[in-house]
């Protein structure tokens, strides 16, 4: 009776320690929680918060991002028209800072740029008013500085080279090919005058 009673206690003690360590498996292990799966909208804020943090980023950049993801369109232009009420997207902001960073930095010129806006989704009347603040007279001054810097590299080749390798690298930043030709031939002249003093030593009669 008493070796019953052993066996059962045994057994009771057992089954308790089994059912516990059942009810800690169906609670995941520690009675940790899974969390709900985000919705649509709350992952379409996600991605463009994130975007956004490293640098601007259009609208139509934004909407590209989120489609790749899979975000649903209605759900997409719902969160983007909310981000644009609350300043976090400015395309008008960001094609002026693009203009003014790429002009100065690589010299590029209004065509090029606007090129490159359009290609970013920017509307074409945001993008005339961004090219607004670079005039013909500025856009000038640049080609005469690039084509400055890079006169040293042509030395020793014939002229007609000198001015199509110049010319064309100004094609490639975008100036127009009137500009282009007029300011590489006035440094080739500069030069040239510059160097008929030098060897002259700049005295009248030599």
């Amino acid at each position: 009776m008493r070796e019953q009673e052993r066996d059962g206690g045994s057994g009771g003690r057992e089954g308790r320690r089994g059912s516990g360590r059942a009810s800690r498996r169906e609670d995941g292990g520690e009675g940790r929680q899974e969390l709900p799966p985000q919705s649509p909208e709350e992952q379409a804020r996600a991605i463009c918060l994130r975007l956004l943090t490293g640098m601007p980023r259009t609208r139509r950049q934004l909407a590209d991002a989120l489609e790749k993801r899979g975000i649903p369109e209605e759900v997409s232009q719902e969160v983007l028209s909310r981000y644009e009420e609350v300043g976090l997207i400015d395309d008008a902001a960001f094609a002026g800072a693009w203009v003014e960073s790429r002009h100065r930095g690589r010299g590029l010129a209004r065509r090029a740029l606007a090129q490159e806006l359009r290609t970013k989704g920017v509307h074409a009347t945001l993008v005339q008013e961004a090219l607004e603040q670079l005039d013909s007279d500025q856009e000038e001054q640049t080609a005469r500085e690039l084509v400055e810097r890079k006169l040293r590299a042509t030395r020793g080749l014939e002229r007609d080279k000198r001015i199509r390798r110049l010319a064309g690298m100004l094609a490639r930043k975008g100036y127009p090919e009137g500009m282009a030709l007029r300011v590489v031939r006035r440094a080739l002249e500069q030069e040239g005058a510059e160097g008929a003093d030098e060897d002259g030593l700049g005295y009248p009669g030599f």
